[in-house]
């Protein structure tokens, strides 16, 4: 109130004083109030308050021309070269044994899952603290190449766990298990950064409606379907068509979703996700003249080290996570493929010296897969699909990796490799595939009572193969017999050509909606085919397509 008296209307009113920060001008405040003259407060009112206001409004203005204008500045300052860390602990190496590296601090000890930065080096080599091993040594894994580390190497604990950048600047590009762009693109400068290791959303959170996903795929859409928000697992072995499916649904549920997708390439080929990135540009959903890019890739193949390989599924969800809890959206994650997160695990927990369980795999093998599949879920703020090729060691499912993630799974697709043979493609297996959400209460009466009959059928074809094997089809009842044979066009009719397979195999990529999908297995199922050859019921979409390939035989004959 004195000073509000004594100052009256001069240059330095109160509402100057407001843009002080509280401290600041409580100090002025005290200083002034010692002055019994207006002129002597003026003076030191100017002397003292002023300057503070005009570095403060210079100061917001810097900011503003930092974000907007200065994006050389920006991007050096994003650099992961240049990143400044929060932790601030030095240590110094002391071993290195291939992808393990025992690093010593004086105090300050680093968290479990802290990311550790080695000093000194051209490329960024980040370490994760693993275990604690006493007299203030830690042992952590290295996310890249530990060529070139010596013992006395400088370490700064970071303070956090790895942390990515996360938001839409990601879409169209490329990144490694740290974050790093490895596209050629220059950096990828986001507003927002996020650490790989997260707790899932707890269950207040959560969402429980089921609604189906439309993949276009007809065995699939039929017998096994996927629910929106679920997690979907590609079980098969070496070679059986799991990427090339995964691909097939990339290609049309991405583009007819329509939202943002993440594939995180774990532990496969380099040349499938270099082939992935380039269909991507030629098909539009990555487009590198604007920023209408719908896919984010994370990639982590097979040559990196096993610590990579571990932690890069986690840097996938890392982004999609950002996507579906800051912007609501709908999120597909594609993940290829999640074994070889088990067998990093395992390489990793060998590696770390702790004794193995069934078959080799980490005694943490459950623990691990449930803390990565918890978190993708579906939210009230939006939902994450996943879908997870496995790779099932020497076609054995009730290996403990294939085996423990059936148990996380909303739907199972099985690729048989015995299907393969016969040349049907997807080789997928309609009664080893199994979904959730097969109910009459989520996908209709209709739908779900010409799936039952489809697996009826084909079990009963599957039961009379043995009898046709030693007597003949002569010997089978004439019920019998059309059992036999609508099973056997029911089988070629689950074949379907692929949009992303249109190179190999000389078809036309088909894409069969689910009401025709229904239709045309209910009509073989009654009969209404039995005219039609069982060769025409091969590699089509839907019964127009099997209709117009009979009348193509018939004319050819």
């Amino acid at each position: 109130q004195r000073m509000r008296s004594l100052l009256g209307n001069t240059a330095c009113s109160l509402h100057l004083l407001f843009l002080l920060e509280w401290t600041m001008f409580r100090q002025a405040v005290r200083s002034l109030c010692r002055s019994s003259t207006k002129s002597s407060l003026i003076k030191e009112t100017q002397k003292r308050l002023l300057p503070a206001c005009i570095s403060n409004s210079q100061r917001f203005v810097s900011t503003e021309v930092s974000k907007n204008q200065a994006a050389p500045a920006v991007a050096a300052k994003n650099a992961p070269a240049k990143q400044e860390v929060a932790g601030g602990s030095i240590g110094k190496v002391v071993a290195v044994i291939g992808a393990v590296v025992d690093v010593q601090f004086e105090s300050n000890l680093p968290s479990i899952l802290n990311a550790l930065e080695v000093q000194g080096r051209e490329s960024r080599l980040v370490l994760e603290v693993a275990q604690h091993l006493g007299e203030n040594i830690v042992r952590t894994i290295a996310m890249d190449g530990t060529e070139g580390l010596v013992r006395g190497n400088l370490v700064v604990d970071s303070g956090s766990p790895i942390c990515i950048p996360v938001g839409p600047e990601t879409l169209g590009r490329i990144m490694n298990v740290i974050g790093e762009p490895i596209d050629e693109r220059g950096p990828i400068i986001t507003k927002t950064k996020a650490p790989i290791h997260a707790e899932a959303p707890a269950f207040v959170e959560m969402s429980v409606q089921q609604e189906i996903l439309i993949t276009g795929i007809k065995v699939v859409d039929l017998l096994a379907p996927y629910a929106k928000g679920g997690k979907i697992g590609l079980f098969g072995g070496a070679g059986v068509g799991k990427t090339v499916l995964i691909m097939e649904l990339i290609n049309n549920i991405a583009k007819a979703h329509g939202g943002y997708s993440v594939f995180a390439g774990v532990g496969e080929r380099t040349r499938e996700g270099n082939d992935l990135y380039h269909e991507f540009m030629e098909t539009g959903v990555i487009n590198l003249k604007d920023k209408s890019s719908k896919v984010a890739l994370v990639y982590g193949q097979m040559n990196e080290p096993p610590g990579a390989r571990a932690r890069v599924a986690l840097t996938g969800l890392t982004v999609a996570e950002y996507f579906r809890d800051v912007e609501g959206q709908d999120v597909l994650l594609f993940i290829d493929n999640i074994f070889r997160f088990t067998q990093a695990g395992s390489e990793v927990s060998a590696l770390l010296g702790r004794i193995p369980s069934a078959v080799g795999y980490q005694p943490t093998l459950a623990t691990d897969m449930g803390t990565m599949q918890e978190r993708i879920t579906t939210t009230r703020k939006g939902s994450i699909t996943s879908v997870q090729a496995i790779y099932v060691p020497a076609d054995d499912l009730t290996d403990p990796a294939p085996a423990t993630t059936f148990a996380h799974l909303d739907a199972n697709t099985v690729l048989s490799r015995g299907i393969a043979e016969l040349g049907i493609y997807p080789a997928v297996d309609p009664l080893d595939s199994n979904s959730r959400i097969l109910d009459p209460n989520i996908v209709g009466q209709k739908h779900y009572d010409v799936a039952r009959s489809v697996q009826k059928i084909l079990q009963d074809y599957k039961s009379l193969q043995d009898i046709i094997a030693i007597l003949g089809m002569d010997e089978l009842s004439e019920e019998d017999k059309n059992i036999v044979a609508r099973a056997r066009k029911i089988q070629k009719f689950l074949s379907q050509p692929f949009q992303v397979a249109e190179i190999f195999t000389g078809h036309a990529g088909k894409l069969v909606q689910l009401e025709e999908n229904i239709a045309g297995f209910e009509k073989i199922l009654k009969g209404e085919m039995d005219h039609l050859p069982e060769v025409a019921f091969y590699m089509v979409g839907n019964l127009n397509d099997v209709i117009e390939k009979a009348e193509r035989l018939a004319k050819e004959t």
